[in-house]
């Protein structure tokens, strides 16, 4: 039987192949994450008609005389190239810039992907659209620590922020050097005690002859008194109330950025450090994948890290169906680390990465793939053609 029959059969086959391969980009050309795969091709065996010949003095030496066995798919490589980012708006929607795959846990197994489009479920885990749970690392007493296992991520939508006491309270602004003996000013902030309960702190500033008489009343009943004083040019000359409140629950007065200039009036309780108790109001996320909370209290507080996964070799990896990849002996273990670090990408959030599949080059597949199969079923056609050739001789 005629050679090019069956080298005629194995471009069909493998053109068929570069057919499914382009066919299967195409139809993925709006999936969120997806790589568009190629297929490479590679010669079979060669059957050896007349073997090389080495010179000698008189003779050049003749070059083998093989004849191919045709053709056969050497492999479907993955092409995993940065997709364009696509605006969604929705915070729970993460895009990876760069390398690196997120880690999710299907059933017992984890799984990684690029397709960051993820949603919180009944229990507030951070869930693909299949179901696969997003892992990372959990904060503890806002504190993420990225040196262990990873976990379920989960939006703590019960989470409480902690009540502070108050223990400093900042002063600015001016006090009239021109203000008339006896003038007084009163003001006031909120400030809590460890459980959260707020009470009006007051500051009251009584104009002397050499400066201004300041008592501080903690709102618990505890007050306390004492003086400021100005420079010629206006700046702090001395301060001699440093602190409201009994031992043990002092509250720390900083008054160094206090002013005093003749015919401005500014003088104000700029901030305190405490807070009451607080429930999730909502989160974000940073480039290094931390989820911060925050909290109707007004604290931030991280909820947890994302983590990221790379490959040595990423092309090794098993396409497991709905965007996700398994690791493979010649993958490598995954290399687990936080966005922005150890050659992983960064975060962006409210974007997902769109396909890499680039409709021009594909479409240009298409045509090379049919006009392949075309010719190598000539080759057939051209081969039964030879055969009746033969069939006839016996007539």
């Amino acid at each position: 039987m005629l050679r090019a029959l069956y080298s005629g059969i194995s471009g069909l086959r493998s053109h068929q192949t570069m057919l499914d391969v382009t066919g299967n980009n195409i139809a993925n050309v709006n999936t969120t994450g997806f790589k568009s795969s190629s297929t490479q091709f590679q010669d079979t065996l060669s059957q050896l008609q007349t073997g090389a010949g080495a010179p000698g003095a008189n003779a050049g030496g003749t070059n083998p005389a093989q004849v191919g066995l045709g053709v056969r798919v050497a492999g479907i490589a993955t092409n995993f190239t940065q997709g364009s980012s696509q605006a969604t708006g929705k915070p729970t929607d993460m895009m990876i810039s760069g390398d690196g795959f997120f880690t999710v846990k299907v059933g017992s197994e984890n799984l990684y992907t690029r397709a960051g489009s993820f949603s919180p479920d009944a229990q507030g885990r951070l869930v693909t659209p299949d179901g696969g749970i997003l892992q990372g690392w959990t904060a503890v007493n806002g504190v993420v620590s990225t040196g262990g296992a990873t976990s379920d991520l989960v939006l703590p939508l019960t989470a409480v922020s902690a009540a502070a006491a108050t223990a400093n309270v900042s002063v600015n602004g001016n006090l009239p050097e021109d203000a008339a003996v006896g003038t007084q000013l009163s003001r006031d902030i909120t400030v809590f005690d460890q459980s959260g309960t707020g009470r009006d702190m007051s500051l009251t500033f009584t104009r002397s002859a050499t400066g201004w008489d300041v008592t501080g009343d903690d709102g618990a009943g505890n007050t306390s008194t004492g003086s400021v004083a100005f420079n010629a040019d206006g700046s702090l000359a001395s301060n001699t109330l440093t602190a409201v409140g009994p031992a043990g629950s002092t509250i720390a007065l900083d008054m160094t950025a206090l002013t005093g200039y003749a015919d401005i009036t500014t003088v104000g309780i700029a901030k305190q450090d405490g807070r009451a108790a607080g429930t999730l109001d909502s989160f974000t996320l940073g480039n290094d994948g931390t989820l911060l909370g925050t909290f109707s209290n007004g604290d931030t507080s991280p909820i947890g890290r994302i983590a990221l996964a790379n490959f040595v070799n990423p092309g090794g990896l098993e396409k497991a169906g709905a965007s996700d990849y398994r690791a493979t002996v010649n993958s490598g273990r995954a290399s687990l680390g936080t966005a922005g670090t150890s050659g992983l990408g960064q975060l962006t959030a409210g974007s997902l990465e769109m396909s890499n599949v680039d409709l021009s080059q594909e479409f240009t597949n298409l045509i090379v793939a049919q006009r392949g199969f075309q010719a190598n079923a000539r080759v057939i056609t051209t081969s039964d053609q030879v055969l009746q050739e033969l069939t006839d001789l016996k007539r």
